[in-house]
């Protein structure tokens, strides 16, 4: 039965705002909107009254004031007379930088051991399901405290440490040290060709699996770009008289110089984030691979795929379209874990912004916006990109 009511002579009314369905959905959402609106505006106003009973107005001249503390993990240049923006900014690096590590390392770590949850060897599969359980279950924060403590307590001083590899690596408990690069001369030219290279790299990748799917033909797409990788950076760089060098790191007094450092906080966060993670990402794979059917394994066998390939080429392309969805949310899960950094005393956005500089200039209010504001455009990034990965593959019609 129909609840529409047209007039016979066709002209508007007000009451087919909530009479007609073809406008009743819009009334709706206009006077929820306008709801939505008047609560947030009640509660800013509210919050500019406390502010200013408590003799405090609202603005954020405060950021271009000097910080007065010190970041030792940073990936800009700092000092403790930069603005509080400038603390910000290396807090927000900081914490892009570890979570893209944890998911990298995570997705790794995760896919590994999902595929290694499903083998036929018992001991291989219970170890496996071991972890997972063990892992996932044990609160994110003891395991961020575990880890600093094995680092503080099981690697040498830096005048006791052992260089590895031929000075490129020397682990002690104030940070892993490992060679950073020098840069002069045309050093921009090998920059340039080396990202060109990456992007001929992904218009390579797209071309070959174009032609696969339209000839049947395999291109030796990983050697392939590997090449494409290397051998143009390689012949500018020569060319341009190797303008990017190394810097291997040096003991000096009490500790090594030169060189990148990543501090303790940083590798212990990276590590716990990365192997609690990788437990979810595990069972995410596990459920996404077992709900490809048998008969498709079956059916590859029978073309003559040998195992690697039938994994390769036919489980994992349509596992994916079940296993990136909640990958998404556990992408958004170590962006937003990583604010639990402050225990071990790894300066992000959290420990920065959210906490020296709240306390020093009691601007909680525009603070606490300033971070919500920061994590949400990094949470809808993520969202973004991830969404627009598995829109590229869905199935499509033919």
């Amino acid at each position: 039965m129909s609840t529409s009511t047209v007039p016979a002579d066709n002209s508007f009314q007000l009451s087919q705002l909530w009479r007609d369905a073809r406008y009743r959905s819009y009334t709706i959402q206009i006077i929820a909107l306008v709801v939505a609106l008047s609560v947030v505006m009640m509660l800013i106003g509210n919050a500019v009254e406390n502010l200013e009973a408590l003799g405090k107005d609202f603005n954020f001249g405060f950021l271009f004031e000097p910080a007065g503390y010190d970041i030792g993990q940073r990936l800009v240049e700092y000092t403790s007379a930069s603005g509080h923006w400038k603390a910000a900014l290396v807090g927000l690096l900081n914490t892009l930088l570890v979570a893209f590590l944890a998911c990298l390392a995570a997705t790794v770590i995760g896919v590994f051991v999902g595929v290694l949850r499903l083998s036929n060897n018992w001991v291989i599969s219970r170890l496996m399901a071991v972890y997972i359980e063990g892992v996932r279950n044990v609160p994110l924060l003891l395991q961020i405290l575990a880890w600093y403590a094995v680092f503080i307590h099981v690697f040498p001083k830096p005048k006791q440490a052992e260089p590895l590899l031929g000075g490129a690596l020397v682990a002690t408990n104030r940070g892993f040290y490992i060679p950073g690069f020098t840069y002069e001369g045309a050093y921009l030219a090998v920059v340039a060709v080396f990202l060109a290279s990456i992007a001929g790299i992904f218009i390579f990748r797209s071309w070959a699996k174009k032609r696969q799917e339209e000839t049947g033909q395999i291109l030796p797409v990983g050697l392939y770009s590997l090449g494409l990788l290397i051998v143009p950076t390689a012949i500018v760089y020569f060319i341009a008289g190797m303008p990017i060098g190394l810097e291997f790191p040096t003991l000096k007094g009490f500790n090594y110089v030169g060189g990148t450092k990543a501090g303790t906080p940083l590798i212990a966060l990276w590590f716990a984030l990365s192997i609690y993670s990788a437990a979810f990402v595990a069972e995410i794979v596990r459920a996404g691979i077992m709900a490809i059917s048998k008969g498709q394994t079956e059916a590859a066998y029978a073309l003559g795929l040998r195992p690697q390939r039938t994994m390769s080429l036919v489980v994992l392309p349509q596992s994916l379209r079940i296993i990136i969805p909640p990958m998404i949310s556990n992408y958004l899960n170590i962006t937003k874990n990583s604010s639990l950094a402050i225990a071990v005393g790894y300066m992000d956005l959290t420990g920065t912004l959210g906490g020296i500089t709240l306390n020093q200039t009691g601007r909680e209010m525009e603070c606490m916006l300033l971070l919500m504001a920061t994590y949400l455009v990094i949470s809808l990034t993520i969202s973004a990109v991830m969404n627009y990965y598995n829109e590229s593959v869905k199935l499509k019609g033919r």
